[in-house]
């Protein structure tokens, strides 16, 4: 079979499993078929998406995109929209990351779920992620890509409250379910605002048209600058920057594989991905890729400050993923598309091997999320510490593991395009980073027991093991496809992907890559201050734990200030919810919905019984009465025939 039929059983494969497992999962004797058929068909999509790639490895660079048309789907008035998919550079390196990623972590879950009563349930809605995901990574228009992007917000939804009678700090799990799917709709406001722009602008929503349009029109034309914010207000929802990032750490109420699906390798990287995909407008609006900058930079650098105090083992990880996130969109701001898609594969390597290392901590421990209740967990779990090791390791930047060379890139490029600014919060974030990723790992393995005696921690089944080996070792050697050419390579996935940011490099008109001296400075300066941070999480939380108690009683407004993570929630709480829930209640409860609408339906009750009674006073069954109604009635029309 060649790509163009390949494509189509790809994305039916997930769907198929969804349907099986939704329909027929509660019916099978051994729940275990369900996490079988799950990830059977994930991992078949994935070996698809592997041959696909191999096609186009061995095509010539001019036969590397093309469309699949499948169906016509929508037509009225000058609009056209197919389902149709574009096979390129681009959508290819994602739909391998989703499926591959995505096949681990289903893999993983039959591990973690195994005494779930709502197993089939979860893995339905885990094929249905991933089917929504594949359509928005392959979708050749906006419209097919929002349909993807309104299915990953809904299983998000259903997957973060999947346990919905669980407690989660204010709530329930069921309550952060509801926060990540309004706040996402904010978002969402902003990708329909686009698209109706677009379609007026260039009446399609096909990629091809509108890209092939745009790059003919002049640089700062004022409505591509309002296409270009609305995306990406869609995309600060999706991928958790400011000011829309609160929702993603209270999705870690969900299960933790939906935490390293969803949270880490794929749906908050829509928005990158839909950024990426629109290069062309967005190098068309400097003044809205100055915003992407400078919201990634500040996003990377805010979240890191909140994740060195946090406690809870996932939400130290949520808010690197959103620190993560924020650099990935800095490289898009300074027209390093290819290096922020490369962060991005990098990122869902070990991020999701972190987030899976730790639901193998909190199965150890028995659902015990605080890491300050942890520690000495080294010897009891050596394979998920190694594996954890290695991703704390690659997420810090240190060489020759895959984040080194992501970040590194992105850093290179803020720099050497003058923006020096961003490049010093980007590098001061990155000393940050290794700051508090092994304060995480050496409170959580190292150092003395901090759980008693009751408790037997042990190492998680193969299952869960297994897919942690494997994206250990895609931690190590994924950066090797993006060694820079001062290092001696040829910095392959550049390459790969330059086709599909050509158009927008040549709007952009983007410097070289001269190898440089001074590139090795920065390099080498990186790698320090990710070692300094090493160096000094290790020594306060394994050596000398008594010191950041005193740094936290010296600056204690500081410390509870990043504790309770600036006060935003609150402050949203203050400003936006409780106003629109009181508002709702005195105003659109009980006077739009009690007072006018009711008042409505039940004035018009009132007044049909009023006249009901009125009229019943005519019958008044008295036969006098009717004949002399009946007498009077002859009378006036008798007179009206003489008048006239």
């Amino acid at each position: 079979m060649k790509a163009h039929e390949l494509i189509i059983v790809v994305v039916l494969l997930p769907l198929l499993g969804f349907l099986w497992n939704g329909l027929y999962g509660h019916r099978l004797k051994h729940q275990l078929v369900a996490g079988l058929i799950g990830s059977a068909t994930v991992g078949a999509g994935f070996l698809l998406a592997c041959a696909i790639f191999a096609e186009l490895l061995a095509a010539s660079p001019e036969n590397r995109s093309f469309i699949v048309d499948v169906f016509p789907w929508i037509s009225a008035g000058g609009l056209s929209v197919h389902v149709a998919y574009q096979i390129d550079q681009l959508s290819v390196l994602m739909l391998l990351v989703v499926t591959g990623v995505g096949f681990l972590i289903h893999v993983y879950s039959i591990g973690y779920m195994h005494d779930d009563p709502g197993f089939w349930r979860f893995f339905a809605y885990m094929n249905l992620f991933i089917f929504a995901m594949v359509n928005l990574v392959l979708a050749d228009n906006f419209l097919l890509m929002f349909l993807g992007w309104e299915g990953v917000g809904l299983c998000s939804y259903l997957l973060i409250g999947f346990w919905y009678d669980r407690k989660f700090e204010k709530g329930t799990t069921a309550d952060a379910a509801k926060k990540a799917f309004i706040i996402n709709r904010i978002g969402d406001f902003g990708f329909l605002i686009a698209m109706f722009l677009i379609e007026g602008t260039f009446g399609s929503l096909r990629f091809q048209n509108v890209f092939a349009q745009a790059s003919v029109m002049a640089v700062g034309t004022p409505v591509i600058l309002w296409i270009a914010l609305s995306l990406f207000l869609g995309a600060t929802g999706k991928s958790a920057q400011i000011p829309l990032y609160v929702w993603l750490p209270d999705a870690m109420a969900g299960p933790t594989p939906v935490s390293a699906l969803i949270h880490a390798a794929t749906m908050v990287t829509a928005g990158v991905y839909m950024v990426a995909r629109c290069s062309v407008l967005f190098a068309l609006a400097p003044a809205a890729m100055q915003v992407v900058a400078v919201i990634g930079a500040v996003t990377a650098i805010y979240a890191a400050t909140i994740g060195l105090v946090q406690n809870d083992i996932k939400k130290v990880l949520a808010y690197s993923t959103i620190s993560q996130l924020g650099y990935m969109f800095l490289a898009l701001g300074v027209g390093a598309f290819a290096s922020g898609i490369f962060h991005l594969m990098t990122h869902a390597f070990f991020k999701a091997l972190l987030f899976l290392g730790s639901g193998a901590v909190i199965h150890a421990m028995h659902g015990e999320q605080d890491i300050r209740k942890m520690g000495g967990l080294k010897s009891e779990l050596p394979t998920t510490y190694r594996t954890f090791w290695i991703g704390t390791i690659a997420i810090a930047g240190i060489p020759p593991f895959a984040g080194f060379f992501s970040k590194d890139e992105i850093l290179w490029n803020a720099f050497s395009r003058g923006h020096y600014l961003l490049w010093a919060v980007g590098f001061l974030g990155a000393g940050l980073t290794a700051f508090y990723m092994f304060r995480l790992l050496s409170l959580t393995f190292r150092g003395t027991k901090r759980w008693g005696g009751e408790m037997h921690p042990h190492e998680a089944p193969a299952t869960m093991t297994i897919p942690l080996v494997v994206l250990a070792g895609l931690s190590m050697a994924g950066g090797f496809v993006g060694v820079p050419a001062s290092l001696g390579g040829g910095s392959a996935i550049e390459g790969w992907l330059e086709p599909v940011f050509a158009k927008a490099g040549g709007i952009l008109a983007l410097p070289g890559h001269d190898v440089e001296p001074l590139e090795y400075l920065l390099m080498a300066l990186s790698v320090l201050v990710a070692l300094a941070g090493i160096g000094l999480a290790r020594a306060w939380y394994t050596k000398m734990p008594e010191v950041p108690k005193r740094v936290a009683q010296r600056s204690p407004t500081l410390y509870r200030l990043l504790l309770n993570k600036y006060y935003v929630d609150e402050v949203y709480d203050a400003t936006v919810v409780t106003p629109l829930v009181k508002g709702s209640e005195s105003l659109l409860w009980k006077v739009v919905d009690v007072r006018v609408i009711d008042g409505l339906v039940n004035g018009t009750a009132r007044a049909v019984a009023a006249a009901g009674r009125t009229l019943r006073m005519v019958q008044t069954g008295v036969v006098h009465n009717y004949m002399l109604l009946f007498i009077a009635g002859v009378v006036m029309i008798l007179g009206w025939l003489i008048a006239h």
